[in-house]
């Protein structure tokens, strides 16, 4: 089946850990991909405003928080999920009872209660500012939030996600999980997304290389882990290819000649 639209992961995926930049080979694989026509979408956890590395990516539109908010490359809103003012209390109040940061992940930035060595070393792997610490209750108010992320390790967010039936949580690295309103993921969001620029999921294709990727890859008409991936996301793949720093994307797309 022919190939319409390419989903693809950010961090990890299009870009390095080791170089926090997207390789020359994947920017000249995906101007190519999208001058024959093949729709370019981004589908990530972080929020759409903060993209800016992806320049120089022709992508037509974006699946960001996990699925939470779809929209257009030029700003036009297809889905948005937001989180209740209730369900945010129960959160903050878990965060503070079991004590782990709590962020909001929100168009204007990522705001935290409070840092702590866990906030600091994933600001680093991803090479993005230490968030600011604000009154979260406030911010909350003040904004339409669609994710928080809570920074604590996968036991104690098992526990406390038991309490919290309207959400769902995603993780792609032992720092943090990401929250989302329940039954949204990358794969919801990719069905927005399909259904708003009219192509069947079963033609298109996606890379990812973390745990919250994994039901993008399924939905996919193929999947594609990335080789940094582990053997759990790898295992949900239709195809492996190699690393981001090793032209993971560009050896893709020229294996199923897509380029």
């Amino acid at each position: 089946m022919k190939t319409k639209a390419i989903f693809l992961d950010v961090d990890g995926t299009l870009i390095s850990f080791k170089t926090h930049k997207i390789p020359q080979t994947t920017i000249d694989a995906l101007n190519q991909v999208h001058n024959n026509g093949i729709k370019i979408i981004i589908a990530t956890g972080r929020v759409a405003t903060d993209l800016g590395e992806l320049d120089a990516i022709p992508y037509d539109a974006v699946v960001s928080l996990n699925g939470s908010h779809c929209l257009l490359r030029d700003g036009t809103e297809i889905t948005s999920r937001q989180i209740s003012h209730e369900d945010f209390r129960i959160v903050r109040n878990l965060a503070e009872k079991y004590g782990f940061p709590l962020a909001l992940e929100v168009d204007k930035g990522i705001f935290v209660n409070y840092v702590n060595d866990t906030v600091i070393a994933l600001s680093e792997l991803t090479n993005h500012p230490i968030p600011l610490v604000v009154d979260i209750d406030k911010e909350f108010n003040a904004c339409k939030c669609r994710q928080l992320c809570i920074y604590c390790g996968e036991d104690v967010e098992k526990e406390i996600m038991t309490q919290l039936p309207n959400l769902t949580v995603s993780r792609w690295n032992p720092y943090f999980a990401d929250v989302n309103v329940a039954d949204t993921n990358k794969a919801s969001g990719m069905a927005d997304m399909a259904d708003y620029l009219g192509f069947s999921l079963d033609e298109s294709m996606a890379f990812g290389d973390g745990g919250n990727d994994i039901p993008m890859l399924r939905a996919a008409g193929t999947g594609i882990a990335m080789g940094g991936a582990s053997d759990l996301i790898k295992n949900y793949a239709d195809y492996v290819t190699d690393d981001v720093d090793e032209d993971g994307i560009y050896n893709a797309l020229a294996h199923f000649g897509i380029i």
